[in-house]
């Protein structure tokens, strides 16, 4: 798959705030996803153990959801963990990752945020100006927002809002179960990624795309 990388990954804390908040102004909320035409949806996720990455991608077919492609890509990890700029861990393996997919997906979801972050550049929203696809985050941890816990059921949702802004929703992807966080990283907007989400959840929290990238990019002994 062809990418659009924007800067080196090389920098120090303070120089990649300043890369997120030039690389925000760049980030579109549209058009909405046309649902119908989607063939293909990659998921994302990135773990780290002894200081080892692994990133996993994968690609399944739409709406079948049926797995099609997995890559996995392994990098010593370049940037301590300091929350708000975890992309920089994690884009320099998901780098390497994307240039191997042969499917190209019409969407990524992500494991991890997009717009609901201080500066609006979660790791959908950063690596979504790389894959220059519409790109959503999902995330499984409160970070950000006024939260407000959106009813029962499934499909329920509740806006998330900071000083002012919508930054993403709460939703409730099965009943009686922790919400997850939806906002849009690139390329997309928020309704339309939220009903993807609802598309690719089945029997689980999380949607397919990325429950199976989770399971992809645990680093085991062998691996």
């Amino acid at each position: 798959m062809h990418i659009h990388p924007r800067h080196a990954w090389q920098v120090s804390p303070q120089e990649a705030i300043t890369l997120q908040r030039q690389l925000a102004k760049e980030l579109t909320d549209g058009p909405p996803l046309d649902i119908n035409s989607i063939r293909y949806v990659g998921g994302v996720d990135v773990s780290v153990k002894d200081n080892v990455s692994q990133a996993a991608i994968v690609v399944l077919k739409f709406p079948e959801l049926t797995l099609v492609e997995t890559v996995r890509h392994q990098l010593p990890t370049p940037f301590p963990y300091i929350p708000g700029l975890l992309t920089f861990r994690e884009g320099p393996v998901l780098e390497d990752a994307f240039r191997q997919l042969k499917i190209e997906p019409d969407v990524f979801i992500f494991d991890g945020m997009g717009r609901i972050h201080p500066r609006r550049m979660g790791i959908a929203a950063h690596m979504g100006l790389w894959l220059d696809k519409p790109t959503i985050g999902c995330g499984k941890t409160y970070f950000i927002g006024e939260l407000i816990e959106p009813p029962l059921e499934r499909g329920t949702y509740t806006p998330l809002m900071d000083h002012g802004d919508l930054i993403g929703v709460t939703l409730r992807t099965r009943a009686k179960v922790k919400p997850v966080f939806i906002s849009v990283g690139n390329g997309c907007d928020l309704n339309s990624a939220v009903d993807l989400v609802m598309r690719c959840t089945t029997t689980y929290r999380l949607p397919e795309p990325i429950r199976m990238a989770h399971l992809g990019s645990q680093i085991t002994p062998n691996a």
